[in-house]
């Protein structure tokens, strides 16, 4: 019920190519329709296309076509209308994508899966275990997964009170890879989500350790534009004096504002 709450709560403004992920085909259609009644989604289908093709694989139906719209639906495709106008209508035929590979997982979806899911994935790479992933899909899966892993003989690894049972019992999901008389076991347990702290600055003694009290009894003294002892005080030209060996001219290089005609991130991604 949480979950379904949670996917209500999503809507085309706020969606995207992590979060797509937690989302159903009946979720993407309810959220087109909404976007119509907000008069939102015909200025920025493209864009919202992307994000939603970034899980999903999207077929556009023409001309209500009936034997089309079976031979997807046997697919196990969702089908909709969805309007972009006053009186234009497209038809979607839309799936979720099958994470089954390796190379399905990305920083954006890897969160999305369970830990048994991902060791099924990986148990499909061709039954090679831990090492014989690139080092980029270990980043990836390592981005979302606690994982370690341990090589022992098949009549040790399951001995009483050792590394298997005890993270076992820690929540750990565990896929065993034959390699001879040795296995190799590979723990996965999904990472708690952490919040990144923000720092807030209220003001200039929020720089401090916190104690208030340390420098109240401190005087400072300002002598930042008192000259040194050994400073000349150079007297200031009169007009008469100023000749092309003492004058100087410092020109305005602007407040580097960006040019008022640029377009906008938006702009740029509705003309691609």
């Amino acid at each position: 019920m949480k979950e379904e709450n949670k996917n209500k709560a999503l809507s085309l403004k706020t969606l995207t190519k992590s979060s797509v992920w937690d989302v159903q085909e009946n979720d993407i259609f309810r959220m087109l329709d909404a976007a119509d009644k907000d008069g939102e989604l015909k200025e920025n289908l493209r864009h919202i296309a992307d994000i939603i093709r970034s899980a999903f694989m999207i077929e556009e139906i023409k001309d209500d076509d009936k034997l089309l719209q079976e031979k997807y639906t046997k697919q196990g495709y969702k089908v909709g209308t969805i309007k972009v106008g006053d009186d234009a209508k497209l038809q979607w035929a839309i799936k979720k994508r099958p994470i089954t590979r390796v190379t399905d997982l990305t920083y954006e979806n890897i969160r999305h899966i369970t830990a048994a899911k991902l060791l099924e994935v990986i148990d499909r790479n061709f039954g090679g275990g831990w090492d014989s992933l690139s080092q980029s899909i270990q980043d990836i899966i390592e981005s979302g997964f606690d994982i370690s892993t341990t090589t022992l003989p098949k009549d040790r690894l399951h001995k009483k009170g050792g590394m298997y049972e005890k993270k076992v019992a820690d929540g750990y999901e565990v896929l065993e890879v034959a390699k001879g008389t040795w296995v190799e076991a590979i723990f996965a347990k999904l990472k708690p989500e952490t919040i990144k702290p923000r720092m807030k600055f209220d003001d200039a003694s929020s720089f401090g350790d916190g104690d208030e009290d340390d420098d109240a009894d401190v005087e400072i003294i300002d002598d930042y534009n008192k000259p040194d002892e050994d400073d000349v005080e150079l007297e200031e030209p009169d007009d008469d004096d100023i000749n092309e060996n003492n004058y100087r001219t410092t020109f305005d290089l602007g407040d580097g504002d960006e040019d008022e005609d640029a377009e906008s991130l938006s702009d740029y991604i509705a003309d691609e």
